[in-house]
């Protein structure tokens, strides 16, 4: 049994990605694992304010959710991301969590597969392609980790646009799958 954490940044209710980060999360529930989604939604996530005090304290001066999340990620084996792509990035609540978990860089960590689920109105198969390499910068810094799927979902722009879709048991499936 592994222990996974889902990181929804989608703050739109009955968002298509966090629709995926739910399948995700049963799938991974049904394997046998310890599963916890955090949602972005209701979080005061601040900007990173480039003090580096984090670097000496393995905590944030700001006061707000990220410690929290922070202390959950590093203590989980899996990390799952779900963003809706903006611009052909990640959310902007996604990059600031990433970077506010500078913090993390020189503490211990336990995770070792990293996971990333994205959605976008657009559905060209190159859509997700700078979110991944966003990540996969986060993902170089923590050299016993590693990128371990990603799944993207296009032509969904409206909330719940993804009701029906296959890639909601593609999502399933990839959770059901950490072995």
């Amino acid at each position: 049994m592994k222990k996974v954490i889902v990181i929804s940044t989608s703050l739109r209710p009955g968002s298509n990605s966090d629709m995926l980060a739910d399948k995700f999360v049963e799938g991974a529930k049904a394997a046998g694992h310890d599963v916890e989604k955090i949602s972005l939604v209701g979080k005061n996530l601040q900007f990173c304010k480039g003090c580096l005090a984090c670097q000496k304290l393995g905590r944030c001066v700001i006061n707000d959710d990220v410690n929290d999340i922070m202390a959950q990620v590093l203590k989980a084996d899996v990390v799952v991301w779900a963003t809706p792509i903006y611009y052909y990035e990640m959310s902007g609540q996604m990059k600031t969590l990433i970077d506010r978990m500078n913090a993390m860089y020189p503490l211990d960590y336990q995770f070792r597969d990293v996971y990333l689920l994205t959605t976008a109105a657009e559905d060209e198969e190159h859509v997700p392609q700078r979110a991944v390499a966003g990540l996969t910068g986060w993902i170089d810094c923590y050299p016993k980790s590693r990128l371990a799927g990603t799944l993207f979902c296009g032509g969904v722009n409206a909330a719940r646009d993804i009701e029906g879709n296959a890639k909601l048991q593609a999502a399933y499936d990839l959770g059901n799958s950490i072995a």
